[in-house]
């Protein structure tokens, strides 16, 4: 129990605006600004994610080699079980978003996440280390091998291992950023400026994170053994948790809710269909919605009703009429929330509903990154790679192109092109998201063109050569690896447009109860993305298995496969998706702003 002059004093602290009143400190207590929270802790989560990156991002771009040559999956079975892996991590994180926001809070699922991921990579480094874990030794590319897939207690370890890291990283992705901005109080100018900052800074860690990873672990990998690369990462990933948790005596940490709003918005659906029978009042002031008054408007967000989706508005109908319902915010209705929800309620389903148009066709920009990371390394393992004389740069390193161009080109965009194009287009961000988006996909489009002029070149050099059956690696086609750089760097700057644009879009449209987990959307499109590329490699090689190659994508020899063609494939389907976006975005119905909400889309 406080005494009272504890009381008096932290009431006079808040009324001098040194209290965020949304957050508590570790023993929960109200959170004291000059105390708790800030950027000087807010560096311990950028190190943390930093360092996650760092241990798990050379999997992402380097781990077919390893299916491939290691385990003895063919090529393709093994682009697609990077790719699931890949979704599942992104589509978990909306799951783990929820628990976070509404049970254990996100310090406690980070912690959680770190250890899974630990855990993950632990298995997978012994699995690289021990030979009995492994298939025996075979050479993949020789046809006459009949090398061994690996046994069902193989496959365990090595699927085990591999998801429970897709867990792990699927809650740090969730909870670890929405952390950071927990440092900061949004409503005070000062710190809403901290975690602009902040947000800025986080890109950047996860592309240092990212860049050690792809040169200086992918080196380990390849020179050292896939034991000691997995080994360094589930050591980073350890010392990342500990350093993020020793700063719990220093956060400021947001209490869980106990309730979802995405949850919310499944009500709607719920009460929708429950009430699909019931007629629709001609006047919208008949659904149900609570008083508004003085004391609701500082807790609870309004929005008008809007004339589109008017299914929806069934669930704001009062199916038993005889039950007098509760005006008042204080008062919950007489009848359950799976059957009744108020106005506002049923608008932020339909804004949710409304961006999924936007949504989807963000999905191919993933289906074309998966080709980057799979079919692009392996191009990559069949060229020569020497940088120098004496040195050779892994292919697996070649998305450190990008990633070092959105370091430098991040901080001149927003210094040098936005002030230029808001002097043209009055736009604060310079263009709008949408127009940023769009960018970046007909970016991803010219990428899958210049990929498929490149692989028609690297097959006609090994033509040429006679070198169709070269092992990949030992025998390099006299091609450099960095005719490859084309297609990721233009990729990258489709990366700077596309995600941050979409980032940002989900974040300023999405109802005020889901800010904190905005970021989910952007990482189910991913996830959909990358499963989306499983499904097409499927049903490329489905399509075309009567062709004299027996399909596209078929064996593990990629000179003579058809990669040149399906890039070309995926270059005119997202051509046609960036008309289809173009459709789409123009017919956008922006939120609706209530009365916490200015004229910018921030809320006041």
């Amino acid at each position: 129990m406080k005494d009272k002059s504890e009381f008096v004093d932290m009431k006079l602290a808040s009324e001098l605006n040194l209290v965020d009143e949304n957050k508590v400190d570790w023993k929960g207590r109200s959170a004291l600004k000059f105390k708790y929270g800030g950027m000087k802790v807010a560096l311990l989560i950028l190190v943390t994610l930093g360092l996650e990156n760092l241990g798990t991002f050379s999997l992402a771009v380097n781990s077919v080699p390893y299916f491939n040559g290691i385990m003895h999956y063919e090529l393709q079975d093994a682009a697609n079980m990077l790719t699931n892996y890949m979704g599942v991590s992104y589509i978990l994180s909306i799951l783990v978003a929820v628990v976070a926001d509404t049970w254990i809070g996100r310090y406690k699922s980070v912690i959680f996440s770190g250890f899974f991921e630990f855990l993950g990579l632990a298995l997978l480094t012994a699995q690289a280390h021990y030979p009995s874990l492994q298939p025996q030794v075979c050479n993949i590319n020789d046809i006459t091998a009949h090398c061994k897939t690996p046994s069902r207690g193989q496959e365990a370890v090595l699927f085990l291992g591999l998801y429970l890291l897709a867990f792990g990283s699927a809650g740090t992705k969730a909870a670890l950023p929405s952390h950071g901005a927990d440092q900061f109080d949004e409503t005070d100018p000062k710190e809403a400026k901290q975690m602009s900052t902040f947000f800025n800074t986080l890109l950047l860690a996860v592309c240092l994170g990212g860049s050690v990873s792809l040169t200086f672990i992918v080196w380990i990998q390849i020179n050292k053994g896939w034991d000691w690369g997995f080994g360094i990462g589930t050591i980073a990933i350890f010392i990342g948790t500990i350093i993020f948790a020793s700063g719990l005596p220093l956060y400021r940490i947001q209490v869980p809710k106990g309730t979802s709003d995405l949850i919310e918005i499944i009500q709607v659906y719920v009460a929708a269909i429950r009430n699909r029978n019931l007629p629709l009042p001609e006047d919208p002031t008949e659904l149900y919605e609570i008083e508004h008054d003085k004391e609701a408007d500082e807790e609870i967000e309004f929005l008008p009703h809007r004339d589109i989706f008017r299914f929806l508005d069934r669930a704001a109908i009062n199916s038993k009429p005889e039950i007098q319902l509760e005006k008042s915010h204080s008062q919950a209705p007489s009848t359950s929330p799976w059957k009744l929800c108020r106005v506002t309620q049923v608008e932020n389903a339909k804004i949710i509903l409304s961006m999924v148009p936007i949504f989807c066709c963000t999905i191919i920009m993933t289906l074309c990154l998966a080709q980057l990371q799979t079919f692009s390394i392996e191009q990559g393992y069949t060229m020569d790679t020497s940088f120098t004389k004496h040195f050779h740069i892994p292919p697996a390193s070649l998305p450190i192109i990008p990633i070092m161009f959105l370091i430098i080109l991040v901080p001149i965009y927003e210094r040098i092109f936005v002030p230029v194009l808001r002097k043209f287009t009055g736009i604060p961000t310079g263009v709008t998201h949408l127009q940023r988006i769009g960018v970046g996909l007909i970016l991803a489009s010219l990428s899958m063109a210049v990929a498929s002029i490149v692989e028609v070149k690297r097959k006609r050099v090994a033509n040429d050569n006679n070198m169709l059956d070269a092992y990949p690696v030992l025998q390099p086609l006299p091609i450099s690896t960095f005719w490859l750089s084309f297609q990721y760097f233009i990729f990258g700057i489709a990366d700077l447009f596309t995600y941050i644009g979409l980032l940002q879009f989900f974040y300023s449209e999405a109802p005020k109860g889901l800010k904190s987990t905005s970021t989910c959307f952007l990482w189910s499109s991913m996830a959909l993305g990358y499963f989306l590329s499983t499904i097409v490699v499927k049903c490329i090689n489905g399509a075309t298995k009567h062709s004299k190659s027996g399909g596209w994508l078929v064996g593990n020899n990629i000179n003579r496969n058809h990669l040149n063609l399906f890039y070309l494939f995926l270059s005119i389907v997202s051509l046609i998706n960036f008309f289809v976006y173009l459709f789409v975005s123009k017919r956008y119905k922006y939120r609706p702003r209530g009365p916490k909400v200015d004229a910018d889309g921030n809320s006041k």
